[in-house]
C-alpha cells in the first residue's frame, strides 16, 4: 500500500480531478456516516435498552459547540490540503507536499479531530449513547489506520521533514500555544 501511495503522490492532478474526487468522500463523511448514526443509533439504543440523554434545549446549545467547530476544522483542513498541498484527503490523491500550516500547526490530524468532534455533536444532538459509542469505535479505527499506514507513508514521502514535524506537533489533541 505504501508503494502505491508513493506512486500516486508523484502524479499531478488537476483542480477539477481533485474536486471530483472530493465529492463522494464529502458525501460519505458529511452525509452518509451522520445518517447512519441518526438512523442506526436509536435502533441500537432500543435493542440494548440504553437511555437517551436529551436535555432540551441544552442539547441544541451544546451541539453548536461540537458540530460547527468540528465541521469548520475539518473543512479548513481539506481546504489547506486542496489549495496548498495540491491534493486531497483521499490516499489515491495525496498532497504533494507536507502541510505544516493552518490547522496543521495545531495538530497533525486536524481533519480527523474535526470530524470526530462533529460526530460527537451528532450523538449529543440525537441523545444517543450508541452513537457516542460508534463514534469512539470510528475514532479507534481511524487512529489505528493513521498510526499503522498513514504515518509510515508520510515518513517515506517526506523523510526527516515529517519526522521533525511529528516531534513538535501533537498527534490529535492540540496543545495550547505558548506566546
Amino acid at each position: 500500500m505504501k508503494n502505491k501511495i508513493l506512486k500516486w503522490s508523484m502524479k499531478k492532478y488537476s483542480e477539477k480531478q481533485r474536486v471530483i474526487t472530493l465529492i463522494p468522500a464529502g458525501m460519505l463523511f458529511l452525509v452518509g456516516i451522520p445518517l447512519v448514526l441518526i438512523i442506526l443509533s436509536p435502533i441500537i439504543d432500543t435493542c440494548l435498552a440504553l437511555p437517551r440523554f436529551i436535555l432540551k434545549p441544552l442539547n441544541l446549545i451544546i451541539v453548536l459547540f461540537f458540530i460547527i467547530p468540528g465541521l469548520a476544522f475539518s473543512a479548513w483542513s481539506v481546504w489547506i490540503q486542496f489549495k496548498i498541498g495540491k491534493g486531497t484527503p483521499i490516499p489515491m490523491m495525496p498532497t504533494r507536499r507536507l502541510l505544516i500550516e493552518g490547522p496543521y500547526t495545531y495538530c497533525r490530524n486536524p481533519m480527523t479531530l474535526g470530524i470526530i468532534i462533529f460526530y460527537f455533536g451528532i450523538g449529543i444532538w440525537i441523545g444517543s449513547l450508541s452513537s457516542i459509542g460508534l463514534t469512539i469505535l470510528f475514532m479507534a479505527l481511524i487512529i489505528t489506520y493513521i498510526k499503522l499506514v498513514e504515518e509510515k507513508e508520510l515518513e517515506a514521502r517526506f523523510g526527516q521533514e515529517y519526522v521533525e514535524y511529528k516531534k513538535r506537533t501533537p498527534f490529535l489533541i492540540p496543545k495550547r500555544r505558548r506566546k
